[in-house]
């Protein structure tokens, strides 16, 4: 190995250390608490070795984002093979949970991937990829139950800004948590077409 493959090695672990760490920080105490100086103490490195890394918190931010998206769409894909024999709706339902138990269960980075500004395009032609399979990993389920005379991306959209609303109404305590199951079912018998 040479040095450079070496140097790039210990810049990339350094680079994962920096974004596992926020996201720890984050999750424990909300992004708030998560800043160059926190995050320089607990992985002990100088702030100008985390800024050679990111310009500032809003970069790792989006790092974090980025890394959520691809951790959500593996787990929406997950859901929805595990019920790939069972028709439609069950993969439509199965689709639904497990983005509504991914933002439940990483909450700071389902923030960091919708709540805050980490720098990142949505919708657009430079949008990053990570965020595009996220979207793709829904279309792929949603776009079959649109409906014939239904765009198969705005229907995804529709239904995504559905399971948003669920999730951040249901965090903050607007919605009551007895009743997740019964929404979800409502949202798919009355959006999709299975």
């Amino acid at each position: 190995m040479s040095v450079q493959e070496r140097k790039e090695r210990e810049r990339a672990s350094r680079e994962r250390l920096i974004v596992a760490t926020a996201r720890e920080l984050a999750e424990q105490q909300g992004w708030d608490a998560v800043t160059t100086r926190r995050l320089a103490e607990r992985i002990e490195y100088s702030q100008p070795v985390l800024y050679s890394h990111f310009r500032g918190k809003r970069e790792i931010i989006g790092a974090v984002a980025l890394e959520g998206a691809a951790e959500m769409a593996g787990a929406l894909r997950a859901a929805t093979s595990a019920t790939a024999t069972d028709g439609p709706r069950a993969r439509v339902v199965a689709l639904a949970r497990a983005y509504l138990d991914f933002a439940a269960d990483n909450p700071a980075v389902y923030d960091a991937m919708f709540q805050l500004d980490g720098g990142l395009a949505f919708a657009q032609e430079d949008t990053p990829e990570p965020l595009k399979d996220a979207f793709a990993a829904l279309l792929e389920t949603l776009g079959e139950v649109a409906g014939d005379d239904v765009h198969p991306a705005l229907f995804t959209e529709l239904f995504w800004a559905s399971l948003h609303g669920l999730a951040t109404l249901t965090r903050a305590g607007r919605l009551p948590p007895e009743d997740s199951e019964l929404r979800v079912e409502l949202l798919v018998d009355r959006l999709a077409v299975v």
